[in-house]
């Protein structure tokens, strides 16, 4: 592995010095103005998303940017608040002064650049199912983490078990089935279990694509569902330096949240600090205050590298640390929670901010190399990465952990794309991955193991006037090696190797009909390897009420899925219609049989009796639609509305699958008024209506419907030629009592968060 990354490093260090030596440079000027009236616009922002640059319009609405190659065709992206973004290609050394016009919208635009695929592409010519979310719809969301902010979007759901865990589904898929990555490199932090949530500053993320559906082709392993791609700031022009302080309460919990950022280009040489902290107590809902339910988090981030005439180059290096405390009981019948003596735990003692035995306590490390080099018109991208996840569960001691858990990941992705020729584009790519996990503590649930993967794509884009069409094919390979373990005597763990290999590909398009409507459809197939507790568990996580035993045997799960959209845009409204249906072989799955049960004991000494589930495979089936109508009556005014809807079927015994969110519908009216002296100023009224879940697996229950009552408002102003912005968000104000199926905690009486507001401000520089 350290051979593989000294030969990797070696390579992007001769070609970054033979591009600087030989490309040449260049500048592009442009000026924006508004189409109707010819005024300058000031304040637009203006991204060359290949080349990682950002500028922003000066008061005459002019932008530059130095040192950029002086051959290549990129796509830059122009945004301005009221007005629809546009996108356009431009070809350096041939257009050197651009003069740009934006059009008014009273429908707001969606991100019409996708950053997340081989090279910078316009969403109107994609045909993957794309939804992107930016930090400024961010913030005001009043989440307590990054996916709960995102669940909002049709599609994707939120596994939670408490305020500070929540993992990502994607179309009633979730946990080693959805991929997350984190500006580039995927993240490998012990994913396949219940409460490890993603390890992410939500406040890093400046922009998040979420791609629904299999992305195996450009991925590979684990995006059998799809993936949450996060993407960090883009750099500042040369000579520019900016910053960012945020800061935020809410009152459920007590949550404050504050993270600054400080980032600049001095003559190429590009760098950016971020140090953020969030601390909670439990959540509460009715009168109820959840004890032990709270969290801690500190994040710290630094980034140094060069943009420069030859592409870029940046090295990255973060710390992610928490603690999170562990509801093992729910209350009792009366709804209060007790402590060991059977004594009633009052709100001051459940305000407590240091989680309390059992908690968990996380470390995770990043280091990646980020760069795009450009040889000959070409690209090449890679990301080449180191992640240490240290995970300790306490249960009865703060100084010894019961279960420690050591993973060491090292991982490329290494892509060229090729130079336009005509209306192709194509790319070729390279990644792989190792992995290595050590295990303590007096409990063990996996045993260690070694993992390498590799896998190889090729891609091709074909652009025509109307469109475009894509096709692409995948290879894939992957091994495991679990090792041994006795105690007294007594076998825990045997030793295993498993070897997986699999083919994929896709094909889709993209055609425009008309200037308003556009027509999308994929068929792609998808591909997870079975991860190690599903392979070779075998004891209780806590928190999971149940004993796993994984399965040597299990075969890797593949899928085919298709999917068909339209959608229109018009002036006064628009539509998004989304249909897809997913067939998944293999599909791995905990069952529990012959109501097997098992005497377990404890490191308190207490035994109990659990269910025993054992990891079998079948075939699955999920169908589903999102649908969305925006209603824009005036410039001023805006009615939004979303549906998401999705059917899982276990094709084996015909049982619902676990985990497959509610159908919900939600409505928002949105008005945008013009207050002088203030900008981007906004009240909502929203309802979140959630239907009854009727289907569920054999270790669930039923769900009863609910509406959840939204509101927020927020404006910006400018403060010594600052920008400043400040919100007002309320979530479920009724302070409703329900459960979301999706909840973890639900097993042990324990309902969703009931009312929070959240205040929040964000001054940039």
């Amino acid at each position: 592995m350290k051979k593989l990354f000294i030969l990797l490093f070696a390579m992007l260090s001769i070609l970054t010095s033979e591009a600087a030596l030989s490309t040449p440079f260049a500048e592009l000027k442009g000026r924006i103005t508004d189409k109707e009236t010819g005024e300058a616009l000031a304040g637009a922002t203006v991204l060359i998303p290949d080349l990682r640059l950002g500028t922003v319009t000066n008061k005459d609405g002019q932008f530059v940017f130095k040192n950029l190659p002086v051959r290549g065709t990129f796509l830059l992206e122009v945004r301005f608040v009221g007005y629809k973004s546009i996108s356009r290609r431009i070809e350096l050394g041939k257009e050197d002064t651009l003069d740009l016009q934006l059009e008014t919208a009273v429908i707001e635009s969606a991100e019409v650049v996708i950053t997340g695929t081989p090279f910078g592409s316009q969403s109107r010519t994609s045909s993957l199912a794309v939804v992107t979310m930016n930090r400024d719809q961010l913030l005001p969301s009043g989440g307590t983490n990054l996916v709960d902010g995102i669940s909002r979007i049709p599609g994707v759901s939120q596994v939670s078990t408490g305020g500070a865990i929540s993992k990502p589904t994607i179309r009633g898929l979730g946990y080693n089935r959805v991929l997350t990555i984190i500006d580039g490199a995927r993240e490998e932090s012990q994913q396949w279990g219940d409460e490890h949530g993603i390890l992410v500053d939500q406040f890093s993320a400046a922009r998040v694509e979420i791609l629904k559906g299999p992305a195996s082709l450009l991925y590979g392993s684990d995006a059998l569902g799809g993936v949450i791609h996060i993407i960090d700031d883009i750099m500042p022009a040369e000579g520019e330096v900016k910053g960012q302080f945020t800061s935020s309460y809410s009152s459920n919990g007590g949550m404050t949240a504050s993270s600054g950022m400080l980032q600049g280009n001095h003559q190429g040489w590009v760098y950016r600090g971020r140090l953020s902290y969030r601390n909670a107590y439990g959540f509460g809902y009715g009168n109820t205050i959840v004890p032990n339910a709270g969290f801690n988090e500190t994040n710290a981030s630094v980034m140094a590298g060069l943009n420069k005439r030859w592409g870029y180059a940046h090295v990255s290096l973060s710390r992610f640390s928490t603690n999170v405390g562990l509801v093992e009981e729910g209350p009792d019948d009366e709804g209060y929670f007790l402590d060991e003596e059977g004594q009633v735990i009052t709100k001051s003692q459940a305000r407590k901010r240091t989680p309390e035995l059992p908690y968990q306590h996380i470390n995770h490390y990043r280091a990646a190399l980020n760069s795009n080099i450009l040889i000959h018109q070409g690209q090449l991208k890679s990301v080449i990465a180191f992640q240490r996840n240290v995970r300790q569960e306490f249960e009865e001691s703060s100084d010894e952990a019961a279960l420690q858990l050591g993973l060491n990941t090292f991982t490329y992705d290494v892509k060229y794309a090729f130079p336009k020729s005509g209306k192709w584009e194509t790319t070729v790519g390279l990644q792989g991955m190792a992995q290595g996990n050590r295990i303590s503590g007096e409990e063990y649930l996996i045993p260690e193991y070694d993992s390498q993967q590799v896998g190889a794509f090729f891609y091709t884009k074909y652009h025509f006037d109307k469109g475009a069409v894509n096709a692409g094919v995948r290879y894939d390979f992957k091994q495991t090696k679990g090792m041994a373990l006795e105690e007294e005597g007594e076998a825990v763990f045997e030793a295993f190797r498993n070897r997986f290999s699999n083919v994929s590909g896709a094909v889709g398009f993209a055609f425009n009909v008309s200037e308003r409507i556009t027509v999308k459809g994929n068929l792609g197939s998808g591909f997870r390897a079975p991860n190690i507790a599903e392979l070779a568990a075998n004891g209780k996580h806590e928190g999971t009420f149940r004993y796993e035993i994984g399965n040597h045997q299990l075969k890797p799960e593949t899928s085919v899925q298709l999917d068909l959209s339209i959608g229109y845009e018009g002036e006064k409204f628009s539509l998004q219609l989304n249909g897809y249906r997913n067939y998944i072989y293999n599909y791995i799955y905990p069952g529990q049989f012959n109501g097997e049960l098992i005497d377990y004991t404890g490191e308190d000494g207490e035994q109990e009796s659990l269910p025993v589930y054992r990891f079998v495979q079948t075939e699955a089936a999920l169908i589903g639609a999102e649908a969305s109508l925006d209603i824009h009556p005036l410039k001023a005014l805006h009615f939004e509305n979303t549906l998401a809807v999705v059917k899982g079927t276990n094709k084996g015994n015909g049982h619902p699958l676990p985990f497959i969110p509610a159908t919900t519908v939600q409505n928002e009216i949105r008005f945008e008024p013009e207050i002088k002296g203030l900008k981007d100023s906004y009240l909502k009224v929203g309802l979140r209506n959630v239907f009854r879940q009727g289907r569920f697996d054999t270790f669930e229950t039923a769900t009863d419907s609910y509406t959840l009552l939204d509101a927020g408002l927020g404006t910006s102003f400018s403060l010594n030629k600052h920008k400043v912005n400040v919100w007002l968000t309320g979530q479920n104000l009724t302070d409703k009592r329900y459960v979301n199926h999706l909840n973890r905690y639900k097993l042990a009486g324990i309902f969703n968060p009931g009312r929070n507001l959240s205040l929040g401000v964000n001054f940039s520089f």
